[in-house]
């Protein structure tokens, strides 16, 4: 402080001893034009009393405040001091109109305040306490001349962009189309790798569907050619079902989201119309080259070929060309799609998946032409000559229905009352049941159903979940079967033993759903690796993403130890075995649009673990009952080596001759042969008893369920 004052010369002793002595300026001093040139400040200060405007008193020091007194010279200095100011400062106002100085004058303003107390400490030899010394806020100065009256703006404040106008003038629809053309991760077109198995499997899928659902034995042809480059291929399927009306192939193939089950309560393996649309839009993405579809309806009916693209705005078919054609089958539909993609052999080949697609199906024939010098053409053919059952479309079960579904549903319901909707638009409710709803919601049943209040809708909702139903009928889930699952796995490996079990029928949120299991063991499978798993969803093998798969953390989570197999923990059992694991449902909570796993609902899990479990059961018996048998051979063959010497003390005791001793050496044979094969059966018949009695009574329940439905 005291070096400070010391200075009375120094340019901030002069801008502050001017911040003390000048007077302050006017409201309106900001409307006066600046001064020009060096205009003397007192010829302002001159104009501003001619205008009757009183001067602020000059700030007090610290002597006076603490009561002392300032000596003279100090004022006349400060005095001189001001004018010398004056004339600066008026230079830099110039300079500095454009910026705002209200903060530069505060700030002098406090500065100005310790040099005068430095200054008058000095002069009066006493320094006053800061308690003391401390004045009351100064008034705020108005800005200087030449400033308006703006908030001052800095140098960091951002400048405004956009309008809310602007933004509204750019927003619009985003097609379906358009979105997963930029998101087809989502619908398995991470690779092209991942992009080829995905494209046949759509296709695949589709072709099933349509003659399962026509009837017919599914009779699929499936080729893959490399065009002109290393990365393009075109997937070519054919099947021979019903074929499709030409008005409906530019909406079936050249639209996303179209389709006939996304509405109906029964198993099938296609579910949001998106696949074959989606497979199209990444060929025609990747090589600029429409879908070629061919089609007839029936025999004597023409077959027509159409070019197909996807209008990706606005989600909607373009039909670059039709003609009629001539085509050999009596009916069916053939796809052919080009794109840019990787040919792989091996663990997720597209071989690999439809051998698993023969599995899951074995009424179906799939013959396979993979590109040339790839392998040669496979055919596995049909294991069952009779279709599966056909699943028939079940009502909405009132416990898997959410508030806001049910209020769509009594909106658009056709039923009059209340108790008509509920017994008419929902499975599993009577008209005693109805009532009991109503009673529980405290509504009357005689409501109409379309005026209902919100109020009233959440209380019938609530209801539903507390009054006690039957379980959905099971009639809309066609599994596999045991036999047919065991058929498939012996069609397909090479091993000791062959197993299945199909778990009764099990509700989620009201979806009912079945789960069922196929085990091989031994033989060709290698045995120093973990076990395979192959996973299916409605007859549909799940290639990717098995680590986020229910169907895997189950497996993970039997303990395979128990059952005589090798288990490092968290992980996969280590033993020469294959597992097929099936879940059949009218909806399968699949983890994301592309289908790849199964959503990890605890009452799915239950299922799965069961069933992996009898399985494990199985094999146990099996093992033990191996381990027996070699225990067998090695007392058959340690036994077979006495017989000669057994039957020749026969012969010396007995004395018969060489045809009698060759009689006895065969009799003690067979004796030997069939203990071995009483104990084998008993070992079938222990297997066979592994059933758990409370899924017999469920599977009883389950098909008394269906034939009720």
């Amino acid at each position: 402080m005291e070096s400070v004052a010391r200075k009375p010369d120094s340019k901030q002793e002069q801008l502050s001893l001017m911040a003390d002595s000048a007077p302050a300026a006017s409201p309106d001093a900001s409307r006066r034009k600046p001064p020009v040139g060096d205009r003397p400040a007192k010829r302002a200060a001159k104009a501003d009393r001619g205008r009757g405007r009183d001067l602020q008193l000059p700030v007090l020091g610290p002597t006076e405040m603490a009561g002392g007194k300032s000596e003279r010279s100090s004022g006349h200095e400060a005095e001189q001091a001001s004018g010398r100011a004056a004339e600066q400062a008026s230079g830099r106002a110039v300079e500095e109109g454009k910026r705002s100085s209200g903060r530069r004058a505060e700030a002098a303003s406090g500065r100005a305040v310790e040099r005068s107390s430095g200054r008058g400490a000095e002069a009066g030899g006493s320094v006053a306490s800061p308690v003391d010394a401390c004045p009351d806020p100064a008034p705020a100065e108005a800005p200087p001349s030449g400033t308006n009256n703006q908030q001052p703006t800095t140098k960091n404040s951002p400048s405004r962009r956009a309008s809310a106008e602007s933004m509204a003038s750019k927003q619009r629809d985003i097609s379906v189309a358009e979105f997963f053309t930029k998101n087809r991760h989502l619908l398995g077109f991470d690779n092209p790798a991942k992009a080829l198995l995905t494209t046949v499997k759509e296709a695949v899928d589709n072709a099933l569907d349509a003659c399962e659902e026509a009837g017919i034995l599914p009779d699929l042809d499936v080729a893959i050619r490399q065009c002109n480059g290393d990365e393009r291929f075109r997937v070519s399927v054919r099947d021979n079902g019903p074929g499709i009306v030409k008005a409906q192939i530019p909406k079936i193939f050249g639209k996303l989201l179209y389709g006939s089950k996304f509405h109906s309560f029964k198993q099938a393996r296609g579910q949001q119309g998106i696949g074959i649309s989606a497979a199209g839009m990444y060929g025609q993405l990747t090589t600029g080259r429409p879908m070629v579809v061919v089609s007839r309806t029936g025999k004597g009916k023409p077959a027509f070929r159409l070019l197909v693209r996807i209008d990706a705005q606005k989600n909607q078919p373009e039909v670059l060309g039709e003609e009629q054609v001539e085509w050999e089958p009596e009916h069916g539909t053939s796809v052919d799609i080009e794109l840019v993609a990787t040919y792989r052999r091996g663990t997720r080949s597209v071989e690999e998946y439809l051998q698993q697609v023969a599995i899951a199906n074995p009424h179906a024939r799939i013959a396979y032409h993979p590109p040339a010098g790839q392998g040669d053409d496979i055919a596995w053919e049909h294991v069952s000559e009779e279709l599966p059952p056909e699943p028939k479309e079940m009502k909405p079960h009132p416990y898997g229905v959410e508030l806001g579904m049910l209020l769509k549903m009594l909106l658009s319901t056709k039923s009059r009352t209340l108790r008509a909707a509920l017994v008419q638009d929902f499975s599993r409710v009577s008209t005693r049941v109805a009532d009991e709803i109503c009673a529980v919601a405290g509504v009357k049943p005689e409501l109409r159903a379309n005026r209902m209040q919100p109020e009233e809708v959440e209380a019938v909702h609530k209801a539903m979940q507390q009054v006690k139903l039957l379980a959905p009928p099971t009639s809309c889930v066609v599994p596999i079967g045991e036999e047919l699952m065991r058929r498939g796995m012996e069609s397909r490996f090479q091993g000791e033993f062959f197993t299945s079990s199909t778990r009764p029928p099990a509700v989620y949120r009201g979806n009912p759903f079945v789960v069922e299991v196929g085990l091989a063991y031994g033989g060709d499978i290698p045995a120093d690796e973990p076990a395979d798993v192959m996973r299916f969803a409605n007859r549909v093998p799940l290639q990717y993403q098995k680590g986020a798969c229910a169907i895997t953390e189950a497996v993970t989570d039997v303990a395979w130890r128990n059952y005589g197999l090798q288990q490092p923990r968290g992980s996969l059992p280590i033993a020469p075995m294959v597992l097929a694991v099936h879940v059949a449902s009218v909806w399968v909570p699949f983890t994301s649009e592309s289908k790849e796993a199964v959503a990890h609902y605890p009452e799915i899990l239950r299922e799965l673990k069961l069933a992996l479990q009898e399985c494990g059961r199985r094999v146990a018996i099996f093992l033990s009952a191996r381990r027996r048998a070699i225990d067998a051979g090695k007392k058959s063959a340690y036994i077979k080596k006495y017989i000669p010497h057994i039957s020749g003390a026969l012969r010396e005791i007995l004395g018969y001759g060489d045809a009698k001793e060759q009689e006895t050496v065969e009799c003690l044979e067979y004796v030997l042969e069939r203990s071995r094969l009483e104990g084998m059966k008993s070992v079938e018949d222990e297997i066979a008893s592994t059933v758990d009695p409370e899924a017999e009574a469920a599977a009883d329940d389950g098909g008394t369920e269906a034939t009720d439905a």
